[in-house]
């Protein structure tokens, strides 16, 4: 049995994905755990309302092919996520028919119509301790992790462990951005909510995955894979490698290391597959460098240690010439850190705490990723 599989699939043709899908899943121990009459949850990625084209939401070939290997099995299927915006059947509904979700229901699985809320007590988190979540999750016996492979503003790329933060309401997300600001902490976060969950299976559909200004509007990419694993982070530890993405510039695969989840390189997973065939060498992303921290406990210390972050760490730009003052960030933002201002999106850098919800959920892209001249330097050293 391997940590992670790694098959080629060249595009979306049901039948090529579904063998590819199929393959990849029975390498590293395939439904074993599968009973008839159990119900599996796959948590897709449908961040937002966008045709599968767009390569922002996980592929709905991919989510039916994990669906008709479920229902072999005789189990029942539930397809669900909690999309940013609201977390109710008018708006969700509307994601899935733009995502292409309707298509499962032709091999037997059901769309979460299940708009509840619970309460999750975690006295063992790192840092998340109690939480919201979205209640359709409860009747899972398993869940199937069915991610996307993107760029990601704030996390550097968005895959299988990034994949369960859709089990928070969509309403409540911002209130998690602004509670954990410090990106090693929003990623603790992330690994926190995962040990909750705890996906039976992580499937990565990276047959055409998104690179530059992620993960909603950047560009659409070839990788020409499916990734499988027992382990979200052995799975995105894989991808990052495949993409040339160096670990300690991604906050969430730092934070499963630090915790011994997975070793810190996919030289020591057991992987099948040829990782160098699907090689991407040249894979536009933001790295997100180690926090900068000077030893010492005088005020002078901390002061170079909080100018040191504030120059290293990404944020948010607005290209001007694109912005059509639509309002859409200001709504999102957790912080409240943004104006519209003479037609235009105006960031007040004072409040913004550089979450990329802005970045994320602007319908026309005009939020970009800026770092500047000294972070890039230092993330190619």
């Amino acid at each position: 049995m391997y940590d992670v599989a790694v098959e080629k699939c060249g595009g979306y043709s049901f039948e090529e994905v579904y063998s590819a899908v199929k393959s990849a899943v029975e390498r590293v121990g395939g439904f074993c755990w599968v009973k008839p009459g159990m119900t599996v949850v796959i948590k897709a990625n449908l961040v937002s309302a966008m045709k599968p084209d767009r390569a922002a939401t996980t592929h709905p070939a991919v989510i039916c092919a994990v669906t008709r290997m479920l229902k072999e099995l005789g189990a029942g299927v539930i397809i669900g996520d909690s999309p940013g915006g609201l977390y109710s059947s008018a708006y969700v509904n509307h994601i899935y028919s733009v995502t292409g979700m309707d298509r499962a229901r032709e091999y037997g699985a059901e769309l979460n119509q299940d708009f509840s809320q619970r309460q999750a007590d975690f006295p063992e988190g790192k840092v998340l301790h109690s939480f919201m979540y979205t209640g359709y999750l409860d009747k899972a016996d398993g869940i199937v992790d069915l991610c996307k492979l993107k760029s990601h503003g704030m996390m550097g790329m968005s895959a299988g462990a990034k994949n369960m933060f859709g089990a928070i309401p969509g309403t409540i997300k911002p209130e998690y951005h602004f509670k954990f600001p410090d990106y090693d902490d929003f990623a603790d976060m992330i690994v926190d909510i995962n040990e909750y969950f705890r996906p039976r299976l992580t499937v990565t559909d990276a047959v055409v995955g998104m690179e530059g200004n992620g993960p909603t509007a950047g560009v659409p990419r070839k990788m020409g894979f499916i990734a499988a694993a027992r382990s979200p982070h052995a799975a995105d530890l894989v991808c990052s490698e495949i993409l040339g993405l160096r670990t300690e510039n991604l906050p969430i695969l730092r934070a499963a290391i630090k915790r011994g989840l997975i070793p810190d390189s996919a030289d020591k997973l057991r992987v099948f597959g040829d990782m160098e065939a699907f090689r991407v060498s040249d894979f536009k992303y933001m790295a997100v460098p180690a926090s900068l921290v000077f030893s010492g406990s005088s005020p002078a210390m901390k002061l170079l240690s909080r100018v040191a972050g504030s120059v290293l760490r990404t944020k948010p730009q607005l290209e001007r010439r694109e912005c059509v003052g639509c309002g859409v960030c200001k709504k999102v933002c957790p912080a409240g850190a943004i104006e519209i201002k003479e037609g235009r999106a105006s960031i007040c850098r004072k409040k913004c705490i550089r979450c990329f919800c802005c970045q994320e959920f602007c319908p026309k892209g005009a939020m970009k990723v800026h770092r500047s001249s000294l972070a890039r330097l230092i993330g190619k050293m």
